[in-house]
């Protein structure tokens, strides 16, 4: 099934960027080439239709310039953690997905420039995303209904990092340079990364970037174990146990290295543009030890070896007719593996993954006050394990999608229709180790949504979206049948699985003026056939395992009804001018509940947050002090702890040492000041692995 749909899709990709090198014919040679992308901070390009950030009806984020350089981490969902709506699923330092609105693994899309990130992050939260936030040039986050577009599986959200590795401009100067490095206290981080660019002519430019980073064991500056786990352990009678009441500090096996490599070419013209990259990634990451406090059990040392090799096409050739504006094609290929190192050394299982994706848009010309977009998404994975840890057989998934967004202006009041059809195919082999049969099934999926916003008084909108989406399971939540050790429980998965089908309403209200914006957005989700894992009879997975003991925990996939609500709020405000540097004041404001009809609380839900900042803003010189205060989760799933609040306090001091050089920046930045002890309770980890303790770092980004 894989195999032909590449070979489909690779013939009809292969024709396509073919035929688009005629666009250039004819194009003149003095023309003034445009990018693809409007990078201007407030244009969001991850609508498909570029939009203000203000006229778009749902959740936005973009985190790009100095945002970016101060918040910069490792890994994309400590990057994005202080954005609205967001939290991270923080497996130790080096594993760190987003968690959208309460919302984490395959309701989340990870995206590089519009195109999945190919990795199998989804599957665990020990598996790191293959996207290093050093290639970013700035990352866009959309929240609910816009997200539909991208896949039924965005239900969550998409963050999109966006990027140069394809070049959008042919840069004015003979060579350009781009250039990052940080050191950061706290795991005696040491990063660089770099990029150039090279007009050849003045049509078509080339690209390379590198990055090297590694960090030793993170100083969390608290106790590793939560004082629940330290007691238990202080009690426990067994000397080597009772040592893990006094471990604090740094985080054991948390240390990483991390190496890529990449280039690419772009042809870019008035005709359009036509180009290509590829890069190799090699992660080598450990993953923080879950103690066990049983004189009978273990607790391993376990590392993964990460590499990916990935080829991308990106195309666009203007139309300018009389229904068609553009015609944009995004496609790319990887071949993924990473293997689990045991601490003797030894490979006990490897994750192999090949994926392809491509995505054709046909945007249409304006007619009036009506514009849109029409399109087709092919996606396409081989995944299997092999090793002692196998938990899901050989599968393969393909997806086609089609799509289209509609907006259509009429002065104050501005109506979006967005829809998706989508024919998902999964199979499992027949695997003898897991007992497993052969499966093959198909879904129908189709999502749709309605949006209106009305100006209520010059600057301000208030707006409303509903939205009715239905979702695949995937492979993993059908066909897993086995011990995880990433997880620490037997996963058994559910074959018979209908789709996953909610309802979902969402009220925005905007507004901006003289030296302020406030953004607000409140929802409410109504799931039928939710899936989630829920703690089940050991009985239920030794029957599933031919009645072989169970190494974890025996955790069944089920489907049932479910509730998300929450909200979101940002706003900013200049209070004052001191000199020649202005005076702002920044909060965000975000909270999720979240419930399984019949369970209870659904399981790892970030609490209520809130984050305030003032900053002294200058034209080179900017300082920043914040505090962020997450309160408790106290409302938990069974399986679950509470987690205890935490505030931190961050400071950092930006300066531009090149006058008229905007992207040349020195940073320094002090974060968690005060060293507190501090855990996310959208962690699986989180009674073993704290966060970062106090955190200094310097970080110069070179732009020439």
């Amino acid at each position: 099934m894989y195999r032909s749909a590449v070979l489909r899709a690779g013939c009809a990709l292969s024709a396509l960027s073919a035929a688009l090198p005629a666009f250039a014919q004819g194009a003149p040679a003095d023309a003034a080439p445009q990018a693809y992308h409007d990078q201007r901070a407030d244009i969001i390009v991850t609508a498909i239709i570029p939009r203000r950030q203000g006229d778009i009806l749902s959740g936005t984020s973009v985190v790009s310039g100095e945002e970016l350089t101060r918040s910069l981490r490792p890994t994309i969902g400590d990057t994005l953690a202080r954005q609205p709506g967001v939290s991270a699923t923080s497996f130790g330092p080096n594993a760190s997905r987003p968690v959208l609105r309460g919302f984490q693994g395959e309701r989340v899309r990870i995206l590089t420039d519009g195109i999945g990130s190919f990795d199998v992050s989804n599957t665990s939260v020990d598996h790191a995303v293959a996207i290093n936030p050093l290639t970013a040039d700035r990352i866009e986050v959309l929240r609910g209904p816009a997200a539909l577009l991208y896949g039924s599986s965005a239900i969550g959200g998409v963050v999109n990092v966006i990027d140069s590795r394809i070049p959008r401009r042919v840069p004015d100067e003979p060579i350009h340079v781009e250039g990052i490095a940080t050191y950061g206290s706290a795991a005696n981080e040491r990063t660089g990364s770099g990029e150039i660019e090279v007009p050849v002519g003045d049509r078509f430019v080339v690209h390379f970037d590198g990055s090297y980073s590694k960090s030793g064991n993170l100083d969390t500056g608290s106790y590793i174990l939560t004082p629940a786990l330290r007691a238990q352990a202080a009690l426990s009678g067994d000397p080597e146990i009772e040592d893990l009441a006094n471990l604090r500090g740094k985080l054991p096996n948390s240390a990483a290295r991390t190496w890529e490599v990449a280039g690419g070419a772009a042809l870019i013209t008035d005709g359009g543009n036509l180009g290509f990259s590829v890069a190799h990634t090699d992660n080598f990451y450990g993953v923080p030890v879950r103690y066990s406090l049983d004189p009978d059990g273990e607790a391993e040392e376990v590392r993964l070896h990460m590499k990916q090799d990935r080829a991308d096409l990106r195309a666009e050739l203007p139309v300018n007719g009389g229904f068609l504006e553009s015609i944009r094609l995004r496609a790319g290929f990887a071949d993924y593996q990473h293997q689990e190192i045991e601490e003797t050394g030894e490979v006990g299982t490897t994750f192999y993954n090949q994926s392809i994706e491509s995505r054709l848009e046909l945007v249409q010309a304006k007619r009036g006050g009506w514009d849109g977009a029409i399109g087709a998404q092919f996606f396409a994975r081989n995944f299997h394990v092999v090793g002692e840890e196998k938990f899901l057989p050989r599968n393969e998934t393909e997806q086609l999608g089609f799509f289209t967004l509609q907006s259509f202006d009429l002065g104050t009041t501005r109506v979006e229709l967005g829809g998706r059809y989508e024919h998902t195919r999964v199979g499992a082999d027949a695997d003898e180790t897991l007992l497993n049969p052969a499966y093959r099934r198909s879904f129908d999926a189709l999502s749709g949504s309605l949006g209106v916003s009305q100006e209520i008084v010059p600057g301000w909108r208030v707006g409303l979206n509903l939205s009715r989406t239905e979702r695949a399971p995937s492979a993993e939540e059908l066909f897993a049948r086995g011990n995880h050790a990433g997880t620490q429980a037997f996963e058994l998965g559910n074959p018979d699985f209908g789709l996953e089908k909610s309802w979902g309403v969402e009220g925005t209200l905007r507004g901006q003026g003289n030296g302020y914006t406030v953004s607000l957005s409140a929802y409410h989700n109504w799931f039928d056939g939710y899936i989630y894992d829920a703690l089940a009879d050991d009985s239920v997975c030794m029957a599933a395992n031919g009645g072989e003991p169970l190494d974890f925990p025996c955790y069944q996939n089920l489907q049932a009804d479910a509730r998300y609500l929450g909200f979101e709020a940002e706003g900013t405000v200049k209070l004052g001018q001191v000199g020649g540097y202005a005076v702002n004041l920044d909060g965000v404001a975000d909270y999720v509940r979240a419930t399984i009809v019949g369970s209870g609380p659904a399981p790892r839900i970030p609490p209520l947050r809130l984050l305030g900042g003032v900053e002294l803003q200058g034209d080179r010189l900017s300082l920043r002090g914040e505090v962020e205060r997450s309160f408790a989760q106290n409302r938990i799933a069974d399986t679950e702890t509470p987690t205890d609040g935490f505030t931190l306090v961050n400071a950092s001091l930006s300066f531009k040492p090149i006058k008229g050089n905007e992207r040349t920046t020195i940073t320094l930045s002090a974060n968690n000041i005060f060293d507190v002890e501090a855990r996310r309770a959208a962690s699986f980890l989180k009674d073993y692995a704290p966060l970062t303790g106090r955190d200094i770092r310097i970080t110069a980004r070179l732009s020439i």
